[in-house]
């Protein structure tokens, strides 16, 4: 169990052995092992101090760099006032070690070298907090994330649902018939080039000029979902919230990491959409989907951005938002590096270019995050197959093909609502905006099997927080195969 946040406070140029000799002496004065660390944290101003990140990658967990006014504000049992005088916080190990273990207790105080300190925090085990009542709202609900026997599993994706059956496949959110053949063809070409380590200067510029930032607020990763790991390994929130119905591994990363996850959930009255009270002002994270999966909603911009505070990391899931015409929601843009706090946008390539077995996806944030975040993934996390991806599927003729595909996938949305709306007991709450729908059908899980043996594959609802045995994702297809399951669909509700 890895539940030790190391504090650590160095001088310029400090040895990562230093470092790592005074952790190991501090360690073995409590009877404890390196196994149990789960992080490194410090003053942002030393986040990227070489010593530190060596030691960090020695340790093989992440190096944490936290505000010195967010320091100076946790009370230490030795200060220092020419510490205090220097870098603005009175102990930079003691307030490090624990702001990264919030509710938890210092478990060995300062221990000073030549040119370091250390302090050793443990974290508390992992248990529900309630939200305080001013969350709370007629349209909003809010919940501790206590797994239980009903708690929902996290792990189950539509993958689950189509793999080995040989049915028609509306689980899977991945456009048909990709990849096209250009990039099959040149993905292929790849494999030449395997011998040699992957470098990801081309692929890492493409991205950046893609969204016009500067490349150092850029990290591709493997896929998207390895970014909402390494976020739940880099930051340390005292108050985590994930806004539901949405795609559930943000979730299960942060409660991975030992981090308390508040849930808001909200309301399908009211069209799955955010209300100005529903996320907590004392908020330090929150993770929202936009269009969200499952819900297919897209929240205006403007509405999102409106959630960004000073001292608050916001992180906006767009994976599926390359199915929307024109992006027009998005907070991908170089203008919104200038919101309150830190603004972290996520983008994934499986969707619309069906590479979801190649894996690559990329960060957009601030730059001093995206270095921590990338001092927290092992060495070459993305493969030269995937880094081609990223470069070809970045340029302006791919783009142009994508918003072709856009708004071809609304027209065959379009097609599928107006034939679940002639279905008795189906309800679409909100205006879907992406490449599925979200249907409420009583009795929907024998539906669900009935439309199984019929030959289709849709999305079980009930894994989803918020969510119950009523609800089924559908993805959009072409009409002709739309056209086939609604008349399944019809066949199972009249069953």
């Amino acid at each position: 169990m890895r539940d030790l946040v190391v504090g650590v406070g160095a001088g310029r140029g400090v040895a990562p052995g230093e470092v790592l000799g005074l952790i190991d002496a501090a360690l073995a004065e409590a009877g404890l092992g390196r196994d149990r660390i789960a992080r490194l944290a410090t003053v942002q101003g030393k986040a990227e101090e070489p010593g530190l990140l060596a030691a960090a990658r020695e340790l093989g967990v992440p190096l944490v760099g936290h505000d010195a006014e967010a320091l100076a504000a946790v009370p230490v049992p030795h200060p220092s006032s020419s510490v205090l005088a220097v870098v603005g916080t009175p102990s930079v190990a003691e307030a490090a070690a624990l702001l990264s273990a919030p509710g938890g207790e210092l478990l060995l105080p300062k221990r000073r070298s030549a040119r370091a300190t250390t302090a050793i925090a443990r974290r508390p085990a992992p248990q529900a907090a309630p939200l305080p009542l001013s969350a709370r709202s007629r349209d909003v609900t809010t919940e501790p994330a206590v797994r239980t026997s009903a708690e929902p599993d996290l792990r189950h994706h539509g993958d689950a649902e189509v793999r080995g059956a040989g049915l028609v496949d509306l689980a899977v959110n991945v456009r048909t018939g990709t990849p096209p053949t250009w990039l099959r063809e040149r993905l292929a070409a790849t494999l030449g080039d395997l011998a040699a380590y992957p470098e990801q200067g081309s692929a890492r510029g493409a991205v950046a000029a893609r969204h016009r930032r500067p490349v150092e607020e850029v990290l591709l990763t493997s896929g998207a979902a390895e970014a909402f790991v390494l976020l739940a390994r880099t930051l340390a929130p005292r108050h985590a919230v994930v806004v539901h119905p949405q795609f559930t591994e943000p979730e299960a990363a942060l409660r991975d990491a030992g981090i308390t996850v508040h849930r808001v959930v909200l309301s399908p009255a009211e069209g799955f959409r955010l209300t100005p009270d529903a996320v907590p002002e004392e908020a330090d994270l929150v993770v929202l989907g936009n269009p969200t999966n499952p819900t297919s909603v897209l929240h205006p911009a403007a509405q999102v951005a409106a959630l960004a505070r000073p001292g608050r990391t916001l992180v906006i899931d767009e994976a599926f938002m390359d199915t929307v015409p024109g992006e027009t929601e998005s907070l991908a843009g170089p203008g919104f590096g200038e919101l309150p706090g830190r603004v972290v946008v996520l983008r994934s390539l499986t969707k619309t270019w069906g590479l979801a077995g190649l894996r690559i996806g990329y960060v957009l944030g601030p730059a001093p995050l995206i270095a921590e975040l990338a001092a927290a993934q092992p060495l070459w996390p993305v493969s030269t197959p995937a880094l081609v991806a990223a470069e070809l599927c970045s340029a302006p003729a791919a783009l142009a093909e994508a918003e072709q595909a856009a708004h071809t996938t609304a027209g065959h949305r379009a097609h599928l609502l107006k034939g679940l709306a002639s279905l008795p007991g189906v309800r679409v709450h909100g205006e879907p905006a992406a490449s599925f729908v979200l249907i409420e059908l009583p009795g929907a899980a024998a539906v669900r099997e009935r439309l199984r043996a019929a030959g289709f594959a849709v999305r079980r609802g009930d894994t989803f927080p918020g969510l119950g045995p009523d609800w089924l994702r559908i993805a959009v297809r072409d009409e002709t195969t739309t056209d086939r399951f609604l008349t399944a669909l019809a066949a199972a509700i009249d069953a």
